[in-house]
């Protein structure tokens, strides 16, 4: 597998077995997504970047054969209708895959996102064993946030697995679609996709507050009544997780006030305050010996002085509070990073890239480097 060439046989037997060569591809080069688009070879994502499977551009003919062999009849129709349609399915017992398939420039285009099998440990991806901690809460909002790819669904799905292990619960996950499945441990799971088992999320949302839960996963809190019922269901005695595509937590504290219309955003902030326990920012990069990926992590954990500033609207000066409060396990995305490089893990480039306040994390290694020069003389 090369960029620009290489990498599969010709294929024969039809889309079935096309794909099933595909993503036979993916699982043995342990690549994150594979993108099959229109004009071009068939694509996956390994290490971040894009590698070419084979030499040959698909038509627009072979996308349609592709997406028929993986899609339902029924997100078909979605796709023809809505000109989309997102759903997950498991390829044989090999491995899972989160699935989109599009219509561009009047053409069908797939992307699969490759699911591990495995469920990962805190240690394995990284998480600080602070984090243990949260999973341990009888009620409250935990929110992980970050882009598209830097981890969120595998850092829920170890926090529900630990709490799966050491609580006797009810978890319930409102998903779209579900990704990691969770089987019962010492608690009862329950899993809802949104399109086969219940119409939205906040309908989802709602009717999970009626099934005795103990713990429940929002899969993504994407509009003003599914961040309300959340926050009420925090309110009312829940653990709550919820996912937002914000960076840092100053910034997702303002992101689900601004949700909300200007009369009801002074509530909100006192609701907030009182219900969220933790903000989890993430971002998912290469390793500087590229032989693998490292999450760095932004974590504020909520105490009274940040409390006090969401209630006053001053969030402007929540950063400070997190510098400040290492010793409850907060810590800036800015500052992972830091150690992440100074540790010889990321390059500095990927460093620079993540980083939120990039003029003052070059003048912290410009710092550093003047210290180490110094020691070595």
């Amino acid at each position: 597998m090369q960029n620009g060439g290489g990498g599969l046989p010709a294929q024969s037997g039809g889309a079935k077995a096309d794909i099933a060569r595909l993503l036979d591809a993916i699982i043995k080069y342990d690549a994150s997504d594979l993108h099959l688009a229109v004009g071009r070879p068939p694509a996956a994502r390994v290490r971040g970047e894009l590698h070419n499977l084979g030499q040959t551009p698909l038509t627009p003919d072979d996308t349609v054969a592709l997406m028929k062999s993986i899609t339902s009849e029924r997100h078909q129709q979605e796709l023809a209708e809505r000109g989309g349609a997102d759903f997950g399915f498991a390829y044989m017992d090999k491995a899972r895959f989160r699935v989109s398939v599009f219509k561009q420039k009047g053409v069908v285009g797939l992307v699969l996102r490759q699911i591990p099998s495995k469920l990962r440990s805190f240690e394995e991806i990284g998480l600080p064993p602070v984090v243990k901690d949260l999973c341990m809460r009888p009620r409250g909002l935990v929110l992980v946030t970050g882009p598209t790819g830097s981890g969120k669904t595998t850092s829920l799905a170890t926090m529900l697995d630990f709490i799966n292990t050491e609580c006797a619960e009810h978890i319930i996950t409102i998903e779209d679609p579900i990704e990691y499945y969770h089987g019962h441990r010492k608690c009862v799971v329950t899993q809802r996709e949104i399109g086969n088992d219940v119409p939205n999320f906040p309908e989802a949302l709602r009717r999970a507050l009626r099934q005795d839960p103990d713990v429940v996963l929002v899969g993504e809190m994407r509009d003003l009544d599914t961040i309300q019922t959340a926050i009420t269901a925090a309110e009312t005695g829940h653990l709550v997780f919820g996912t937002l595509h914000t960076t840092g937590a100053a910034e997702t504290v303002n992101r689900i006030v601004d949700a909300f219309p200007t009369n009801q955003q002074a509530q909100i902030r006192t609701q907030l305050a009182s219900t969220l326990l933790a903000v989890i920012s993430q971002a998912l990069m290469p390793t500087a010996d590229g032989k693998g990926r490292v999450a760095a992590f932004e974590l504020m954990f909520c105490n009274d002085a940040i409390r006090s500033l969401m209630r006053k609207g001053e969030t402007f000066k929540i950063n400070s509070h997190i510098q400040t409060g290492a010793k409850e396990g907060n810590i800036l995305l800015d500052d992972f990073l830091f150690n992440l490089w100074s540790t010889q893990r990321i390059t500095y480039n990927e460093m620079m890239h993540h980083c939120q306040e990039p003029e003052i994390l070059e003048r912290k290694v410009r710092d550093y480097t003047e210290m180490m020069k110094n020691r070595k003389r």
